[in-house]
């Protein structure tokens, strides 16, 4: 499946997934179909690939949303979509979450006016996250929102591309985080 992991060239031609649609090595096309237990290991395997979280964080996020209120799964793709990095790529400042990643990590931006270089803080909403004034000058990063224009801001973000900012107006809804995620195997596969 297309994880969407290389930025802008998994909307070309250039993707591996569109060249070759199976698994690498000399058996690939021969493998055996999945079922039961592997379905939901592969779920759960990539959705921590998709958001770049590795396993201890992945499951401390689990037991989190298993404690609040609501539908776990859900709650689960909450959590990981406000994630700082994760805001920070779907704004459009970056053009993958790696990149992201390293970006918040180098303290490019800024959180209601005070630095943050850590990628895994959540936030709120009312948040409020700007590109400090000197990494404003940063070509990269103005690719990446020209780039950005086209592939749109979610409902639950505001964009002010002129001044280099953005705001988390509320938490995600399902219906606004778009990726290709059954949640519920997700939660099955912990509930054993």
């Amino acid at each position: 499946m297309k994880l969407f992991l290389k930025g802008d060239r998994c909307f070309k031609e250039k993707c591996a997934f569109e060249r070759r649609g199976y698994a690498p090595g000399q058996h690939g096309r021969r493998r055996g179909k999945v079922q039961g237990y592997g379905i939901q290991l592969r779920e759960k395997q990539k959705v921590k690939r998709m958001y770049g979280v590795l396993e201890k964080q992945f499951r401390n996020y689990f037991t989190k949303a298993s404690r609040r209120k609501g539908i776990t799964g859900t709650t689960l793709l909450q959590m990981l979509e406000q994630r700082m990095d994760n805001v920070v790529y779907r704004l459009g400042f970056a053009s993958s979450r790696a990149m992201a990643r390293q970006l918040v990590a180098h303290g490019h931006f800024t959180v209601n006016g005070r630095k943050m270089s850590v990628p895994s803080a959540l936030l709120r909403a009312g948040n409020v996250v700007a590109l400090r004034e000197q990494s404003r000058k940063n070509e990269q990063i103005k690719i990446c929102l020209d780039t950005a224009k086209g592939r749109g801001v979610p409902g639950w973000l505001d964009l002010d591309a002129d001044r280099f900012q953005g705001v988390l107006r509320q938490s995600p809804s399902r219906e606004e985080i778009t990726m290709p995620i059954q949640e519920q195997l997700i939660v099955e596969l912990y509930s054993k």
